[in-house]
């Protein structure tokens, strides 16, 4: 792996629709990431955080069920430039979230240099709405399906003409919220979608060789996207949309290590952590847990 990592910070609150997520990179720099990585023998650049922009909810589109869809698009663009320009360095894009439609600009940019990308999506949701399918108007909910191609033209235009991410090189781990409408695109899509019930039936250990199986078949890399609700509330209460009997903290940072072990990954991304709603910074410390362990860190 990549020993020069950058860190890229984005407040985004807007893709989510709610409050305090926007503050998730401070909480995540405030739990030591830097140093730990400088420990592990990085060198790393803070890039410092892009700048978002507060917006009225539906600006000229409200017929669109895209909720401050102007700002996320300006926002995805500049994240979409810095990642690149990055990668183009021979730096290790780690990006720190803000919600998870930050993705959206995050594989985009990589898309620039990767004809052909494998993507773990660490989530406890599909994240594979679109604007006809979503309840909620949250682009949070539709990154997925963005980056795969489908959805509003501006949202899928991000980056420019490029590569979109194939359907058969992704896979969803610790999935257990879908909405009716994910559920049809995703088995239409032919995407890996490890459930808990995969999770509780085979073990992390089965799900993350089958994951990796999948994300790695005529790949050119890897890009992990973690959101930390895909972790178990008690471990991450931190977050803006928890949902109950999730993966535990210990089985996430063994599949962290067992990515770090492929040596596949080419970029991150690390999302959703909510310090408004967290106890003593207890999802930021885990983040910074799964990061270290994704980027090589063992006790031995």
């Amino acid at each position: 792996m990549c020993k020069n990592v950058s860190i890229i910070g984005v407040p985004m609150d807007l893709g989510a629709d709610r409050r305090g997520v926007d503050m998730g990179p401070s909480a995540i720099r405030c739990a030591g990431l830097e140093q730990r990585l400088e420990q592990l023998g990085y060198a790393v650049q803070d890039e410092g955080d892009l700048t978002v922009r507060r917006a009225k909810a539906y600006s000229a589109v409200p017929e669109s069920n895209l909720k401050y869809l102007y700002e996320i698009v300006r926002v995805n663009e500049e994240l979409a430039d810095a990642v690149s320009g990055l990668i183009g360095g021979g730096r290790f894009p780690l990006v720190l979230g803000g919600d998870h439609s930050i993705a959206i600009g995050t594989l985009a940019g990589v898309l620039r240099h990767k004809d052909n990308i494998g993507v773990i999506w660490y989530d406890a949701h599909g994240d594979v709405n679109t604007a006809d399918t979503s309840p909620s108007g949250n682009i949070h909910g539709m990154a997925l399906a963005v980056a795969m191609g489908y959805g509003h033209p501006a949202l899928v235009g991000i980056g420019g003409n490029r590569p979109k991410v194939k359907p058969n090189n992704v896979a969803i781990v610790g999935a257990r919220s879908l909405d009716p409408g994910e559920r049809f695109f995703l088995k239409e899509k032919g995407v890996s979608v490890f459930t808990m019930h995969e999770v509780d039936r085979f073990g992390i250990s089965r799900v993350m060789e089958l994951a990796l199986n999948a994300v790695t078949r005529g790949t050119d890399g890897v890009h992990v996207s973690f959101d930390l609700d895909g972790v178990d509330p008690k471990d991450a209460p931190g977050v803006g949309t928890p949902v109950q009997a999730g993966i535990s903290l210990r089985e996430s940072l063994l599949a962290m290590e067992l990515l770090s072990d492929a040596n596949v990954v080419t970029s991150a991304e690390f999302v959703e952590v909510n310090p408004a709603l967290d106890s003593q910074n207890q999802t930021a410390k885990a983040a910074v847990e799964l990061i270290t362990s994704l980027l090589g860190e063992k006790l031995l």
